[in-house]
């Protein structure tokens, strides 16, 4: 399944938190450069006389800080997901985050600046707290806004590139089958047997194809998805780690770590680390790692 964007996801996933802050840095300081000059010019009509260092103060209290509350917008966004099938409940909740980012975001500027002004000799006061915080309102939830559509944009195009992977669904039972009678009696109802899906759907740059459940190498949880590498490609499945390993065969997967489980036909090679810690080596040359935890449940699957 070779394709030109596998060297290039490859590359992002090796230094994707790097690069991911690397972007969201690039970003900020693009906004602060506009915004200072939008202040500057805006000011300078109506007086001339205003410092051009003022603008730059109020951008450099600003700008820093909504950039240090992105992260919390990532979380907030992981705990309420936005989808179509939980849109309205969603809305609300990134209503109720975006009050919260506009009253950090107050708060931190406003603290920056009494310290940034007392130390020009200069003083630095709020006139109308409510004035102030309706007046950012009015600019943090664009801001809010523009940032979850970021986030939101830049999962869609990984999910389009990387691929994603969905269970396929149980068959339907056979047709002509007709409910029991009042009279007949109760059936015995026993235990339903965890449904181990043996292939995936796997949708990628729009076209669809099957992968074996066997051919797992490895999983690992990502936020709201749950990573897949198969036969050298990256997957992601909406699920978490703890529900789909109940689903898969334990007697072939083991959980390994937090975070990871592996397929143990696929490991080459343990290698131990200090603290009781391991590093799998698997067959397609990517590295697992093995907390002390889950060392001696390897060990018991692994002999099994």
């Amino acid at each position: 399944m070779p394709d030109a964007l596998t060297p290039w996801l490859t590359r992002y996933r090796r230094h994707e938190r790097a690069a991911d802050i690397g972007f969201w840095v690039v970003v900020m300081a693009a906004q602060l450069v506009f915004n200072t000059a939008v202040s500057w010019f805006d000011l300078r009509r109506f007086d001339p006389g205003q410092p051009v260092w003022e603008p730059l103060l109020w951008e450099l209290t600003s700008v820093p800080v909504v950039g240090a509350l992105i992260p919390a917008i990532v979380w907030w966004e992981r705990r309420h997901p936005l989808r179509l099938d939980t849109l309205p409940g969603s809305l609300g909740w990134h209503l109720t985050g975006a009050v919260g980012f506009t009253v950090l975001h107050v708060l931190a500027m406003v603290a920056l600046r009494w310290a940034a002004y007392g130390a020009l000799g200069l003083g630095y006061r709020v006139s109308s707290w409510p004035g102030v915080l309706g007046y950012e309102f009015l600019k943090d939830v664009r801001s809010y806004g523009a940032i979850l559509l970021a986030i939101l944009g830049w999962r869609f195009l990984l999910l389009r590139a990387q691929g994603e992977a969905r269970v396929l669904d149980p068959p339907e039972p056979p047709a002509g089958e007709s409910a029991p009678g009042p009279d007949a009696p109760a059936p015995v109802v026993s235990p339903p047997a965890p449904v181990r899906p043996e292939r995936f759907l796997v949708r990628k740059l729009r076209k669809e194809f099957l992968v074996a459940a066997a051919e797992i190498d490895w999983l690992q949880a990502q936020g709201n998805y749950l990573g897949l590498r198969v036969n050298g490609h990256d997957y992601l499945l909406r699920s978490t780690l703890a529900d789909f390993l109940q689903q898969l065969d334990p007697a072939r997967f083991a959980r390994v770590h937090r975070s990871w489980a592996v397929n143990l036909d696929r490991i080459a090679e343990i290698e131990p680390l200090e603290a009781g810690d391991a590093r799998l080596k698997m067959k397609d040359g990517s590295q697992v790692p093995c907390s002390r935890r889950y060392r001696d449940a390897l060990a018991a699957a692994a002999g099994g």
